[in-house]
């Protein structure tokens, strides 16, 4: 639409043309009294040269004045005095019969028309007609020649009319169409600025885009998208989350609160977080979280923070998470900056898929380089654990082959009594094995039936004593314990696997206790004993297949499947089994079982 400012400058273009006019006029004028008009009336001549004067010095005096600046009176005045001027000289040059001066006055109806349109043109023209009709009766009155004839006032009354009412739909028109011409002008500049507005947010979406696909490591490009994303909007603090199995992960996180609201690694539900609605392909924003619609937002208020924008990260038709942006004043972003976010999960959202593609790539790899590594030395160690006992059992072997007759019954006896150690090891090492492949297979069997666990960890206790003489084992049960239903000969398995190792690993001269209890329908066995304890980095890795402790591993035989075999069992028996340790201060393992419902 056209503004007050436009219409000013057409006027004051119009006033300042008719100005020029005006001058030009004034010469016209001066060459008609000196040169083309004679035989004046007495003193008619003088008064056509004051006209012309008055003529001359209004026609310089609108000129500056339209020149300067627009007035709405000026043009008003202005008109006015053309319409005096001119008939003043019609009045003056009556005495011509048929003089076509009065003609000039279609240059007022004209001047209305430019001004004022049709409504101008109309005013102009009926205010002249008392002045057509005094002139007609001051030349048959002051003149002679004929008398007052109508046809020579309604003529020329209509010709300036008609003329008037042209002229204004001209002008009518031609404001109509330049409205319309500045109308799409306008259209024109505001399409072209938000075009231009939507290249800017394109060109700033493609640099965080591209600063997220600097790096595969998550570290790096978030840092570098960060950088380039604190130039385009101010936050408090902003969030790449990603879905997986109804779980929500934060992927990389900055700001506020990072070490303790949603840290990076940390996971959530999705169902009735916001994250319902942006799985949707919905963009969500909350201009304040004080009505707590979400649960999530307790934490954020709490660090001070009050609106956030939530936009999905789309691949194609699937969301694959969210990009969040959180400030702490409330209506915090404008409808730009929700369109820019908007944009940026559409464009980052690839980025962040290589990105979790390629970390997914990366743990398999290790994973695959840590079960090799592990494999590696479980066939170094399993051939160390397999050549000792076949070397002593081959060489003992070949002694009594070679001098049964020399040696006497007590050596013959030492000699088989190694040769039976030594080949329950290998029977011991072998079974292990099996265990483990069974396991994986998901063919190892059991046989359950009612277990007295008390009794059961009194026969373990009661073997490890009088199998060695350096730790001393005990037992403890507080109260009766419910009779358990399982495998006997798997779970005696469990129980002599965690006793070995506590033997194994504890000192001279120290305690091993073997404690159960019955509380919350489970039954809570826990082997303390007083080795050298097991690193935190290694708790997790001893129970999995051919996983050793770095610290103890290399000091003990074994083959590192025990834990693993024990672990089985006691989660196929619905249990579970646990370790809590420190270095120098020995180590707890629990294993808990449900107890039989009576």
């Amino acid at each position: 639409m056209p503004t007050d400012l436009s219409r000013q400058e057409r006027a004051r273009a119009i006033e300042l043309w008719i100005a020029r006019v005006r001058l030009a006029a004034v010469v016209f004028a001066v060459l008609e009294v000196a040169v083309f008009s004679k035989h004046y009336p007495a003193g008619y001549e003088r008064l056509a040269w004051i006209a012309t004067a008055v003529f001359a010095l209004g026609a310089v005096v609108f000129f500056a004045v339209s020149k300067n600046a627009y007035v709405p009176a000026v043009g008003l005045a202005a008109l006015l005095f053309d319409a005096c001027v001119i008939a003043a000289y019609a009045t003056l040059y009556s005495y011509e019969y048929g003089s076509p001066t009065r003609w000039a006055l279609m240059f007022v109806v004209v001047e209305g028309a430019l001004r004022y349109g049709m409504l101008g043109a109309t005013a102009v023209s009926l205010a002249l007609l008392p002045f057509l009709v005094f002139v007609e009766w001051w030349r048959g009155h002051e003149f002679g020649g004929p008398g007052f004839v109508w046809d020579r006032v309604s003529f020329p009354f209509g010709v300036l009319l008609i003329t008037g009412l042209i002229v204004g739909w001209l002008v009518k028109r031609l404001r109509h169409e330049a409205t319309l011409a500045e109308a799409r002008a306008g259209e024109a500049e505001e399409l072209r600025d938000q075009l231009g507005r939507r290249v800017d947010l394109l060109e700033a979406g493609n640099r965080c885009a591209r600063a997220l696909a600097s790096s595969l490591d998550v570290d790096l490009a978030f840092g570098a998208f960060i950088r380039e994303l604190r130039g385009l909007i101010d936050f408090d603090r902003v969030t790449i989350v990603l879905v997986e199995g109804g779980r929500a992960e934060v992927m990389a996180v900055a700001g506020r609160g990072t070490d303790t609201v949603f840290p990076a690694g940390s996971a959530r539900p999705v169902r009735g977080s916001a994250l319902d609605e942006v799985l949707e392909g919905k963009l969500v924003y909350r201009p304040t979280m004080e009505d707590d619609r979400y649960p999530e937002e307790e934490d954020l208020l709490a660090l001070g923070l009050r609106s956030r924008v939530l936009a999905p990260l789309q691949v194609g038709p699937r969301t694959i998470g969210m990009l969040g942006l959180v400030r702490a004043e409330e209506n915090g972003f404008s409808p730009e900056e929700i369109e820019l976010l908007n944009l940026l999960g559409r464009l980052v959202a690839t980025a962040v898929q290589n990105i979790r593609a390629y970390e997914a790539e990366r743990s398999t790899a290790d994973e695959l380089r840590r079960l090799s590594a592990l494999r590696a030395d479980f066939v170094s160690l399993v051939s160390h654990e397999l050549r000792s006992p076949m070397a002593a059992v081959i060489g003992a072997a070949r002694t009594l082959q070679g001098r049964w007759r020399e040696l006497t019954v007590d050596q013959r006896e030492s000699f088989l009594a190694l040769i039976g150690d030594e080949t329950s090891r290998l029977a011991d090492l072998v079974g292990d094995v099996l265990d483990t492949s069974r396991i994986e297979a998901g063919t190892f069997s059991f046989s359950f039936s009612d277990v007295d666990l008390g009794e059961l960890l009194r026969d373990v206790a009661a073997a490890a004593e009088f199998g060695q003489d350096e730790v001393r084992v005990s037992t403890e049960v507080n109260g009766a314990l419910p009779h358990l239903r399982g495998d006997r000969e798997r779970l005696r398995q469990v129980v002599q696997n965690l006793v070995d190792n506590a033997v194994k690993y504890s000192p001279a001269g120290a305690d091993v206790r073997i404690s159960a209890r019955a509380e919350n329908g489970l039954v809570r066995v826990e082997v303390r004993d007083q080795g050298p304890g097991i690193p935190l980095d290694d708790q997790k890795l001893i129970f999995e297949k051919f996983g050793r402790s770095t610290v103890a591993g290399g000091a003990k035989p074994g083959t590192g499947l025990g834990l693993f075999i024990a672990r089985s069992i006691a989660e196929a028996h619905g249990g579970s089994l646990e370790v809590d340790s420190a270095l120098a201060r020995g180590s707890i393992f629990t294993l808990e079982l449900p107890a039989t419902e009576d």
